[in-house]
């Protein structure tokens, strides 16, 4: 429907339509305009009105719609430069609210599909907190000021690694240039009431999430879901992960039966630990794992959500346009390296 200004008469065409008991719905339709117009028009008016036996009841009134309007022009500065592009509006609330995209994944996907309007992520991020989108507000974006404060405190690692230090890991890994290598990280429940946990898998190259959900937070489990995923994989488990860097949790303990075969004699992977307290030695760990807290916020009980929602979160990463990237999803950046890759 095309989107037009509403003129004074249109406005005195609503509140007769809606004394008379019409809806917004029947009154959209009548002015030829889209419902959302109406909504938006709907407030701009809205007075308490006193009926004759003293009662009151909300109405509309379109002499007190067309003063807002009038004030609002008197200040409105420079015009929107989404301008009555409703398509365009409509499109970036789908994603934002409906997908879950950032506001800046939302305007790559919109330059992707040829939308003719154009603006910049702080432009978007202005409209959104002046309110001008329907259903888009601050409370609906991924993450907006958020950032925890954090005291100065001298961190003491407890206990060596299990295994092979991250010093040792080499450079090429670090520089993310070559496939296949691995980040390994677990995403926890309800303190003290959810047992299971979800462990989650980053390859490092094209940021390809792998996301199981384990019994419990044991080093039993890890290595068991380790084990299902190269008996399903089979010979290749080795050219698909050559090394994994993990923490110093207790999950990841038994350096041992993470790095040895299921199906072979030997090794399936090499595994190297990070300094403790050194979150940001697996940065692709710790931004996928934000991205899976839009699904499971922290806090809540990990053992209410089920196998088949927990590989929905994994696909929808994997689907994911990512800056980083170009805008590409890492799941066809993987099959990509997978194509390409000589074994």
């Amino acid at each position: 429907m095309k989107f037009r200004h509403l003129k004074y008469a249109d406005r005195v065409a609503m509140e007769t339509l809606l004394n008379r008991g019409c809806s917004k719905a029947e009154v959209a339709r009548y002015l030829h305009v889209s419902r959302a117009t109406i909504t938006r028009e709907y407030k701009k008016g809205l007075y308490m009105h006193t009926n004759s036996d003293l009662t009151e009841n909300v109405k509309y009134s379109a002499d007190l719609a067309q003063q807002n309007t009038d004030y609002a022009q008197t200040s409105k500065g420079r015009p929107l430069k989404i301008g009555n592009d409703i398509k365009f509006a409509e499109y970036i609330e789908d994603k934002i609210v409906n997908d879950g995209y950032s506001p800046a994944a939302a305007l790559a996907m919109a330059a992707l599909d040829d939308m003719r309007t154009h603006i910049s992520v702080n432009t978007l991020y202005r409209y959104i907190d002046k309110g001008i989108f329907l259903l888009l507000t601050n409370k609906k974006l991924p993450v907006k000021g958020q950032r925890k404060k954090h005291k100065n405190r001298v961190r003491v690692q407890k206990r060596m690694s299990a295994g092979e230090s991250i010093e040792y890991r080499p450079q090429e890994i670090d520089d993310r240039n070559t496939f296949g290598h691995w980040e390994m990280d677990t995403v926890k429940g309800q303190r003290g009431k959810s047992k299971s946990c979800l462990l989650v898998l980053t390859e490092r190259l094209t940021r390809r999430e792998i996301v199981r959900k384990i019994p419990d937070q044991g080093a039993k489990s890890v290595v068991a879901e380790l084990d299902k995923i190269e008996h399903r994989i089979g010979a290749m488990f080795p050219k698909l992960f050559k090394t994994i860097t993990v923490d110093n949790g207790v999950e990841f303990s038994d350096y041992q039966g993470m790095k040895r075969s299921l199906l072979h004699e030997g090794d399936r992977t090499k595994i190297y630990y990070c300094h403790a307290y050194s979150s940001y030695e697996r940065g692709s760990n710790e931004n996928a794992n934000k991205l899976i807290r839009r699904h499971i916020p922290k806090g809540h009980d990990i053992d209410k959500y089920d196998d088949t929602y927990v590989k929905h979160i994994q696909d929808w990463i994997n689907a994911y346009p990512r800056r980083i990237l170009g805008w590409r999803c890492s799941e066809e950046f993987f099959r990509d390296e997978i194509t390409t890759a000589v074994w």
